[in-house]
């Protein structure tokens, strides 16, 4: 089912959109505004399981709650990324706890595992999600993602009616539908961002490798110039593909996958989106996912929303009447 409808909004661009989201100001605001979050947040690390430890912070609401939302930020985000800061503040004003979680080596956790990250690393992902269904538990529990955030919580549905993790319902925000496509539309298209992900990626690889010396020499894997260039070289020697396509493929969303969605599940993403291409849901929409609602707006870049002056998001909000409205709405 698609439905298309239009936020409030005054930076009608994708990329001044996407821009405003990972400048500076949006930054101070967002932390300004989470005053109360940040202060009463608890650090967690968890148990996922096989060894695997991931952090995160948790926020329980002050008064009575039946209501969890677990968050997953995007590739080379954190749990203290504005977007995330943003949204959280507006669930937990809302009645909502909520808990931000780092996927590995995001944030300040790159110490906790030796092994560095690779987005086919679904497991320690819905083993982290369960096990904050444990330790925080609510009658509802939700999950919304970010980009890759998004992927992640759309793959943790998928895997749901396996593990028996009781969600009452999913929000991916922007999220990575097709990885290969869209590594090559940065390159191609959007030089800046392209070298904004490559910085950060480069940035995260030589922190984890300060932690884990014994990772090797891994020079020529940071002065690679290209995302392409790095997939090649890091993807058969950190994880199990041997190929850049063969890592794509295990975490791209395709209607087939899809169609197993048991979880009633949101996707929101807009036109203008200048790094995951809107026509990548053009497939998923004709495929008709019972459980599946695609919500396509005509701006808001890529996880931006930005809907007035004081660079707040629409997105919040919506997350919001999402989660308080019922399964079958």
């Amino acid at each position: 089912m698609t439905r298309s409808f239009t936020p409030p909004a005054i930076f009608r661009n994708g990329h001044v959109q996407t821009t405003l989201t990972s400048l500076r100001p949006r930054k101070y605001l967002a932390e300004r505004r989470a005053t109360l979050l940040k202060n009463s947040g608890q650090d967690i690390v968890l148990d996922c399981g096989k060894g695997v430890q991931l952090q995160g912070t948790l926020n329980i609401y002050p008064g009575k709650t039946k209501k969890l939302v677990t968050l997953i930020h995007g590739w080379e985000g954190s749990a203290e990324s504005s977007y995330i800061l943003s949204a959280a503040t507006a669930l937990l004003k809302e009645g909502f706890s909520v808990f931000r979680l780092n996927l590995r080596d995001h944030g300040d956790s790159h110490h906790l595992n030796q092994e560095p990250f690779n987005s086919s690393r679904l497991n320690e992902v819905l083993g982290a999600v369960t096990e904050i269904h444990r330790i925080c538990p609510h009658q509802k529990k939700y999950l919304a993602g970010f980009s890759l955030g998004g992927n992640f919580a759309i793959r943790i549905g998928l895997k749901r009616a396996n593990d028996d993790l009781q969600l009452s319902k999913i929000v991916a925000i922007s999220p990575l539908i097709n990885p290969l496509t869209t590594t090559e539309n940065m390159e191609k298209n959007h030089k800046i961002y392209h070298y904004y992900f490559m910085k950060k990626w480069k940035k995260s690889l030589h922190k984890k490798m300060s932690c884990f010396p014994e990772l090797g020499d891994q020079s020529v894997l940071l002065n690679l110039t290209t995302l392409r260039e790095m997939h090649d070289y890091f993807v058969p020697r950190h994880t199990k593909s041997k190929t850049t396509e063969d890592y794509f493929d295990t975490y791209r969303l395709t209607p087939r996958l899809l169609q197993s969605l048991s979880v009633p599940t949101h996707i929101i993403s807009s036109i203008d989106d200048p790094i995951t291409r809107i026509s990548e849901l053009t497939e998923i929409e004709r495929a008709k996912i019972p459980c599946l609602k695609i919500h396509k707006v005509p701006y808001g870049g890529h996880c931006g929303f930005i809907q007035d002056f004081k660079l707040t998001s629409w997105i919040d909000n919506q997350l919001v009447t999402f989660f308080s409205e019922t399964e079958d709405s």
